[in-house]
């Protein structure tokens, strides 16, 4: 077998219903087809698992997956990512910052891949190349923090002095169907990667050792990696995540109607810029980059110093996570939503979705769907604190209406009725975040089109480049220059969402964070680091290639799920006016023909445009 640079060049299989362990080498053609990541992991679960598989069954796979990019001394090379057949029954992935996918790699392993069920609860110990499947009964029931805490002491010392975890707390154990995958503060909060842990009944990973990675070329990725860490530092973006994270584009949001308000029932809340001041003024402690040396240091050290929410020194204050429990809920505590964030993390379950599943529930609840009986004796009136605290605790927890919360609005929606349909907020079963598709047009077809549902950032973020005008460097690859556009324009943008998806799913696809192409790093950039590391002969186009494979080989596990055209149609709520704020009953910012943005999308990707199923020629061209 050829050997690989830049990977460890094994992957883990796990099989926790027979207790099989097997250490596996890597096929480096396959490498360089799908890369590591969320390609490699499509490669694997689409050809490993069956159509219509249990996702909370023994035949579901979780694969963590690192890059080629998880590597110290590259620039954004703290990541990793989760794939797996999500609760919602498509494809499931996330990204997770912090030192975890570098932790892999030192124990010998590019890919963790799980399958199978165990049969009491259990964790994993994955150490210096060899792996142990150990009795995690005393970490059942406890929280995301004490079980950090037990995974670390369970090796660090005898072993090795250096570990790193995931686990999952109650929300996973409970099943949440959109429960988290932690990893200390940090997470891969999206699309149910916990509740599939819990399924298992894996509890958590301890990761760590000392395998070094061989580099085709040191001394030139020493120096290419030098330069795009200095080209970042000195990038302007870098100084504004460094200084106010991703909070800091609350108030541009705000403005530009690009803050879902009232469970999507305004795009506006109108006190943007207040929420940042108070939370730059009484709730960040530091910047934190996710992991050590990382150049940009976008996350944030937060607290709630004293009060009724007082809340102890954590990683989190993340825009997603602060909208969701003041614009979506109509919360104008900022306290009060750091707070929530907490909770969140410490119960193990997705601040968005959650969020979400509050301010569905509120809707509900104005409607007469629901009552204070269902709710266990709280009203839950917009903007009621203990509502939002209450609504936290009764999914974590699956308690009265929280049972049926926690299977995400569209199964609550179903199992509710009573027209709260109309209230439920999703695409492909994932709940919509803190972006507005009426900010500009480009998002109602990402989020359409997006493989793992009603998502802003995976591939990318299209209201960073109908409002800010951000290229990533793609105008290389024949996206057309967003300065030349108006964010109310249709046409041609079902085109360029293709390229985008194609260039951006690329960080995904090596691990690193998608942040360093906000500071300058572009796909070419990308692909010379790969090219020092790997020895291959390997280029932006080539990378652009894999992208493009990758997130039509997502498209076949949809598809084989039953998926179609349908399902790439946003929810009716984001095709009205807003009612109320500054773009109150604005026919502007509504998408127009999204059938006719939707066709040339499928025009550009050469799918069907009846079934929105790759074409047989597509998928020859590609390899497929």
């Amino acid at each position: 077998m050829e050997k690989l640079q830049g990977y460890s060049g094994k992957e883990l299989r796990i099989d926790l219903s027979t207790g099989d362990i097997e250490t596996r080498g890597l096929d480096a053609s396959l490498m360089r087809k799908f890369i590591g990541g969320s390609g490699y992991s499509a490669y694997v679960l689409y050809n490993e698992m069956k159509k219509g598989v249990d996702p909370l069954g023994p035949d579901n796979m979780l694969v963590f997956a690192s890059g080629p990019l998880t590597h110290n001394n590259v620039p954004g090379g703290g990541s990793f990512t989760v794939c797996f057949k999500s609760p919602a029954g498509v494809w499931g992935e996330a990204r997770c910052g912090g030192a975890f996918g570098f932790a892999m790699k030192k124990a010998g392993f590019d890919f963790i891949i799980i399958k199978g069920c165990s049969d009491k609860p259990v964790y994993l110990e994955v150490v210096n190349g060899e792996a142990f499947i150990r009795d995690a009964a005393n970490l059942k029931g406890k929280d995301v923090f004490e079980k950090t805490e037990i995974l670390e002491q369970s090796v660090k010392g005898d072993k090795i002095k250096k570990v790193e975890t995931v686990c999952i707390g109650p929300g996973g154990e409970n099943l949440v169907k959109y429960a988290a995958i932690m990893s200390g503060d940090r997470t891969a909060g999206r699309c149910g990667g916990g509740t599939i842990m819990g399924s298992k009944n894996l509890l958590g990973i301890v990761a760590g050792g000392s395998a070094e990675i061989d580099i085709y070329d040191p001394e030139g990725f020493k120096k290419i990696a030098k330069e795009t860490t200095k080209a970042v530092v000195e990038n302007e973006v870098r100084d504004g995540f460094n200084e106010f994270g991703t909070m800091g584009d609350y108030p541009a949001n705000d403005e530009d109607g690009d803050v879902p308000t009232k469970n999507y029932r305004s795009n506006s809340f109108g006190n943007g810029a207040g929420f940042l001041d108070y939370f730059q003024e009484n709730n960040l402690v530091k910047p934190k980059g996710c992991y050590p040396g990382c150049p940009v240091g976008c996350g944030r050290v937060v607290e709630v110093k004293d009060g009724k929410y007082k809340t102890p020194v954590h990683e989190g204050g993340e825009y997603e996570t602060v909208g969701a429990f003041t614009s979506f809920v109509m919360n104008e505590d900022v306290d009060l939503a750091v707070h929530c964030g907490y909770l969140c993390n410490k119960y193990g379950v997705d601040t968005i979705s959650c969020g979400s599943a509050i301010a569905f529930a509120m809707e509900c609840y104005e409607n007469g769907i629901i009552t204070v009986e269902d709710t266990g004796g709280v009203p839950f009136e917009w903007g009621s604190p203990a509502a939002i605290l209450h609504g936290i605790e009764i999914i974590a927890n699956r308690r009265n209406i929280g049972g049926i919360l926690a299977e995400g609005v569209k199964i609550a929606a179903q199992k509710l009725g009573k027209g709260s349909e109309k209230f439920a907020v999703h695409i492909k079963g994932l709940e919509g975040p803190v972006h507005d598709p009426r900010s500009g047009k480009m998002l109602g077809i990402t989020y359409g089109t997006s493989n793992r549902g009603m998502c802003h950032i995976h591939p990318f973020e299209g209201m960073a480049y109908d409002r800010g005008k951000m290229d990533w460097g793609m105008m290389n690859h024949g996206v057309r220059d967003p300065e030349t556009l108006d964010r109310w324009d249709e046409k041609g943008k079902g085109a360029d969402c293709k390229i985008l998806q194609d260039g951006l799913s690329t960080p995904d696809i090596l691990a690193t964070c998608k942040f360093l192409m906000y500071t300058g790093v572009t796909i070419d950039d990308w692909a010379a680091i790969v090219a020092k590391l790997t020895g291959w002969d390997f280029d932006g186009k080539e990378l652009l290639t894999v992208g493009e494979r990758v997130y039509n080989l997502q498209r076949l596990f949809n598809m084989r799920e039953g998926l179609s055209r349908d399902d790439d149609i946003p929810p009716a709520r984001i095709f009205s006016p807003p009612e109320f704020g500054i773009y109150e009953n604005n026919q502007e910012c509504v998408i127009k023909d999204f059938d006719a943005l939707l066709d040339e999308y499928y025009d550009a990707r050469g799918w069907d445009k009846k079934t929105g199923h790759p074409s047989p020629e597509k998928l020859e061209e590609l390899g497929l």
